[in-house]
This record gives structure tokens, sequence and C-alpha cells, in this order.
């Protein structure tokens, strides 16, 4: 056993959703690490949880007629059924809603507050006076301050970048129940972290970030840091602070601590010393693998916090880039927007591990997932080049020497070079160079089936008198076979556990000092695995797109970056070509906007009362993002007359309203002449 001690975290998903494919990037890359430092002999451990506390996961379980401790309970059982099945080993998953997450949070907060580095003061905020509950920054939607951009959030302007505070908003409404905030004042705890810029300045630039996130942290450290509110008021689903009833850890103060909680819960099933990985004087490695979005959080606020709190700091923290799909962001309507469920349904989760290994790199790159590419690779790397040695040997082993492989290497030099590899592709796994680790791994497999090709068992087996050759040759290329799994046996380790059936061997450590099978029998060759097929990623990609017969009544010509909700995202959604006759069934009438109104509980709808000449009709429109309802009373806009009317959470829907643009604050309703009259016939 190697003296490495090794702690290893990825971050943790929040309960409030489903994992997808964007999520599984991090942690696979991070059980890719952990199952390679663990062949390597290491102690390492890996522990997550789902981080469960906040105002979202309230606000759901009201909605959902449930206690917030049913709502995580259900997910939780989610979550782990979706990484078990994509083959993340965690030592341990908890939930920071959890005693050890309690205990530890209030003790960090006493040492935080007792050593100085924590402040009180009343502040100001918005407050919902339907809901009687203060408004966390994004449950306030307004124009921006700055450029008038509309529909943005109560911290920060999407479209020109703007930070500034919620109560700055113009047009503010509470994106709860539609009711424009009121001022309230109220007691709030922070933590001082410009107390720690020092030791941050020198903890950033030591070798503890990826150079590019270091010069990210030298610029927010440059411009001065400012004081953390880590308080939220009541109603608020977490840990009471100590000391002050009604008040609540802020959920970015317990989330971070969840992985010391999910450790300690692991120490006691275990009776592993907690205070070995976590205590100042550390010599055990701590590693967080986190996306980019997060860096702020855990490069600042968490060593801050852990150093003030006389913890150990990290000894790196790991960002990654997000995942596009087919070069775009994940699209609910293009089906691109994948759930790691709808995945598993269709395909092997482990061509997926191996498509995100070999994209992936050290840094903070997006990476794409293109479905061509990830279907040629998958096809002619993992079937085409490392299964088809197995394939192409072991059936003259089983059937002419009866599953017994030769008693010599054929080869010891090749054997020699398969195995001397071992340096430098454990160098590019611990660099988390995984995609660079692929390509020497599959440059091997290029020279395994070389050999085959060379030496032509099949032409072999049909001569009289070569069945030592024949067995020479089929015996090696199983002895390269074995080395190729070894080295993918953190990427791909059902196939590596099937592999080790076949060839009848223990779970295999790393290569560095393997030696050759020799008289030794194997089991018969059963497929590992078989090809990608198109109409399973059609299937998927199918199968997540958004049900055009739940959607209300917009059409939007291109997905927007925050679909809205329970509208068209795209008309590329509509899958099914339709005839000239289909399309002139459709009533298109002119239509004056009577009345419109935000739509309490819908984050993106507005409620129109339209006049399609004569008659007046309801329609409920995705379109707050672009337009407030003071904008529209008056004007004009085409309708669909005839769309059977929908019965939806928020009323009856009797119609649709066309709209066009890329979503956001970019849609345009398809406004005719102002000298049309409501009611006439668009054509």
């Amino acid at each position: 056993m190697s003296d490495r001690k090794i702690l290893v975290t990825s971050a943790l998903p929040y309960a409030n959703g489903p994992i997808h494919l964007g999520h599984l990037v991090e942690y696979i890359q991070t059980d890719i690490w952990v199952r390679f430092q663990k062949m390597r002999g290491h102690q390492c451990y890996y522990v997550c949880a789902d981080d469960t506390h906040g105002t979202p996961i309230m606000l759901r379980a009201d909605r959902e007629g449930i206690t917030p401790e049913q709502l995580i309970a259900g997910v939780e059982q989610q979550h782990r059924a979706d990484f078990s099945e994509f083959g993340v080993a965690f030592d341990h998953y908890h939930s920071t809603h959890s005693e050890e997450n309690k205990t530890l949070s209030s003790a960090i907060y006493k040492s935080l507050r007792d050593g100085g580095h924590i402040s009180s003061r009343s502040i100001t905020q918005a407050y919902d006076p339907v809901k009687n509950m203060f408004l966390p920054d994004r449950f306030i939607k307004g124009d921006c301050p700055k450029c008038g951009a509309t529909d943005q959030y109560g911290d920060n302007c999407e479209a020109c970048g703007a930070t500034y505070s919620p109560m700055e908003l113009k047009n503010a409404v509470s994106a709860i129940s539609g009711e424009k905030p009121i001022e309230k004042d109220s007691v709030h705890y922070f933590f001082n972290l410009g107390h720690f810029a020092e030791m941050l300045s020198d903890w950033t630039k030591a070798g503890h970030l990826q150079p590019e996130v270091s010069n990210k942290m030298a610029e927010w450290l440059e411009n001065g840091l400012q004081e953390w509110d880590i308080s939220r008021d009541a109603p608020y689903f977490g840990f009471e602070i100590p000391d002050a009833p009604g008040k609540y850890f802020y959920v970015w103060l317990d989330a971070p601590i969840g992985y010391m909680a999910s450790f300690k819960a692991l120490c006691d099933k275990q009776g592993l010393t907690f205070d070995e990985f976590w205590q100042k004087d550390s010599t055990a490695e701590l590693y967080h693998f986190i996306g980019k979005d997060i860096i702020y959080f855990h490069a600042l606020f968490w060593p801050a916090m852990l150093y003030g709190a006389d913890y150990r700091t990290p000894s790196a923290i790991f960002a990654h880039g997000f995942l596009t799909v087919n070069g775009e962001k994940m699209s609910k309507s293009r089906g691109t927007f994948i759930k790691a469920r709808t995945y598993l349904e269709h395909l092997n989760p482990e061509y997926l591990r191996y498509y995100f290994a070999a994209k992936l790199s050290a840094g903070v790159d997006d990476i794409d997932l293109s479905f061509d590419d990830f279907t040629q690779r998958v096809n002619s790397d993992l079937v085409g080049k490392v299964v088809n040695i197995a394939s192409r040997c072991s059936g003259f082993i089983t059937k002419r020497f009866d599953g017994l492989l030769a008693a010599e290497c054929a080869e010891p030099a090749l054997f020699q070079q398969f195995i001397d590899a071992n340096t430098s592709i454990a160098e590019l796994y611990e660099n988390r160079e995984f995609g660079k680790a692929m390509r020497e791994i599959m440059a091997l497999a290029d020279k395994a089936n070389q050999y085959i090709d060379d030496k032509k068992p099949w032409l072999i087996a049909k001569e009289e008198g070569k069945d030592a050759e024949l067995h020479a040759v089929c015996s090696m290329g199983v002895n390269l076979f074995r080395l190729l799994v070894a080295y993918l046996r953190p990427v791909i380790p059902t196939l590596a556990t099937n592999a080790e059936s076949f060839l009848n061997i223990e779970p295999q450590a790393w290569p560095s000092n393997a030696t050759a099978l020799l008289n030794h029998h194997i089991n018969s060759f059963t497929p590992l695995m078989t090809r990608v097929e198109a109409d399973k990623i059609a299937a998927i990609v199918e199968a997540s797109k958004e049900n055009l017969e739940k959607t209300p009544p917009v059409v939007k010509a291109k997905a927007e970056k925050k679909p809205a909700e329970n509208t068209v995202t795209s008309n590329e959604a509509i899958a099914e070509a339709i005839d000239i006759e289909d399309f002139a069934k459709i009533d298109l009438r002119i239509a004056r906007i009577i009345k419109a109104q935000s739509v309490e509980g819908a984050e993106k709808l507005l409620q129109l009362t339209v006049d399609i000449g004569g008659e007046t009709r309801n329609i409920f429109a995705g379109i707050k993002s672009a337009y407030s309802a003071e904008d529209l009373e008056g004007k004009l806009t085409v309708v669909v007359a005839n769309l059977k009317p929908r019965k939806m959470r928020f009323g009856v829907s009797e119609g649709m309203a066309l709209a066009a643009g890329p979503g956001g604050k970019e849609i345009w309703l398809l406004s005719p002449d102002e000298g049309a009259k409501s009611g006439m016939r668009v054509k």
C-alpha cells in the first residue's frame, strides 16, 4: 500500500432536479481519477453529497405539497441510482441536511465568530408582501438599472454584465408571486473575507489552482474582497445560526462543509481518523473537482473559511468547463438537454465515460459532445480496436487449445513495450490529461492490431503443422489485450471487469510490473461491447425534446438560453413535416391585446386577453423576458385562433400568440401593420 493518503470530492449536486449529461462531465472525470489512484495502490477516498438547502428547495416542496425532507429524500434516491449506473463509485454519498453537517457548520461558524471574522448589521432587503418572506436576489426580476434590459435577476445583468443590488432594479417584481417587492430591514451576519486577503493572495498563487483560474483570482483580489452575507431570514430550509433565532446559514456556507460532513460519516462507518485528513498540519492530500462557474466560492470563500476555523486548506482545486452538445449549449427543444436517466434507457454508460475521457484535459475549456464524433470514436476505438483484439484471438485459443494460453511469450520485446508505456500513461492520468492518455492507449491498440494483421492467424490456422505458431500469436494477442484493459480500467470499469472474467484473472492493479499470462486458462469469449447504433441516439434526442403537446402558446425560431416555463422553444422541435393542406387549416388572426398581466408562480409567462374580432380570448405566452405587461396593452399581434383550448396549471389557454427570436429579451411578437384590424385573417 502506498503512503499517499488522498481525499477527493466533486461539487455537490443540488437536490432540486435530476442529473443531466452536463453534470456527469465532473463526476466521471473525478471517478476516473480516483479509480486510477486506487489502481496505483494509494489510500484514496471519494466522497460527495446532495446539496439540499435553500429557498428553491423550500418553494418546490411547498408547490408539491410535501416537506423539504421528503423532497430531498426522493431526489437523493434518483441521484444515487444515476451515479451508480454510470459507474461513479463514491466511497460515501451523504446529504448536507445531516447531523454531521449541522455540527460542523455550527462549529466553524463559532470559530470564525470568536476569531472576530463575523459581523452583523441591519440591511434593507426586498420583501414579498404576498408570500411574507424576504426575497433572495435570484427571486427578483426587473429591468437592469444600467442598460435597461428586461427580465434580469436581482444581482446581475446577463445583457451588460453589470452588478447591482436588487432594490436598484427598475420595475422589480417577485418571481414567486409577481407582486412588487417592498423594502424591509433585517439583521444579517457577514463573513469578513477581507481579513484573509493576504492569505488568499499567497494561497491562490501557490500552485493550488490551474494557471487560468489563478489569474482570475488575482483580478478579483485586486478589486478588493467584499463582506459575504452568510445569513438568510426565515422561512428558509437550512440550519439555524447558533444564538440567532430565525436566522439561517446561507446554503453556500454549509454546502462546502458538506464535503467534511460526508467524510466524517465515512470515518464513523469505517473507523478512519477525521483529523488525519482535515487538521491544519495534515499531510494527506485534499482535492476538489468543480465546474468553472463556482470557482469564486471554492477558491476564495472556502479556503478562507477553513483557514479562519483552523483547518487545513485544499491541496488543489480542479475546475472544468461546461458541456456543449453538437457545438451548442444544451437545448430542451433540440433534444440535447439530456438527463442521465434518458441516456441510460438507450445506451451503454461506458460509451459516455470513454468519450468524455477522450475529450478531457487538465484545463477549464468547454468540451463538446458531437453525436457523430461520439459514434465514430466509440465504434472505432473501443469496439474496432480494443475489443476486436480479444475477439480475433480468443476463438482459436478456445477451439484449438482448450482455452489454454501458450507457455511462452512470443514477442517479449513487444510485451515489454506495452509495459513500459505505463509510466507516461500514469503521468497523464495523474495530471488529468485524460484525452492524451486515451490517444496513447489507442496507439498501443493500433500496434496490437498491426501485430495480428501481420501474423494473420486466420491463415495460419488453415496450414498443417502450424498449431504452435497459431497458439503463440493468439496468446500474444490476448496478453496485449489484457494490458490495454488494465490501462482503460479507470475509464470503463464494467468492460474491464467483464474482460477480467473472460481472462480468468483477479481485478488488475496498475500494470507497471505485469507479467504475461502463460500456460493460463481463459474462459469462452462473449461480446464485451457492441457498436453504437444511430437509432439509439435518435431515440435519446427524441425523448429529450420538450413535448409540444404540453406546451402553451409561443413558437420561437431558436432555443433560448433559459427556456421559458412551459413554452415551445424551437420550431425545430416540430419533427414531422405537414402537407400544405394541413397548414391551410391553421386560422391565423390579427388580434389586439386588450389586457396583459403577470402569472403568479410562472417566471416567464404573461396572461394576454386578446380581441380577435367580436370575440375575446385568454392566451398564456412565454414572453415576459422580452415584454412588460404595460408595453403590450393596445398592441396588435398574430394568433392561432383555432387551436384547441388547453387547460394549464394557471388556467385555460385559448390560442397561441406567434413570436420569433433567439430568446431572452430578444423575442419579437409577430405584429402586423398598425393599419390592420382585429379579426382580420392572415394569409
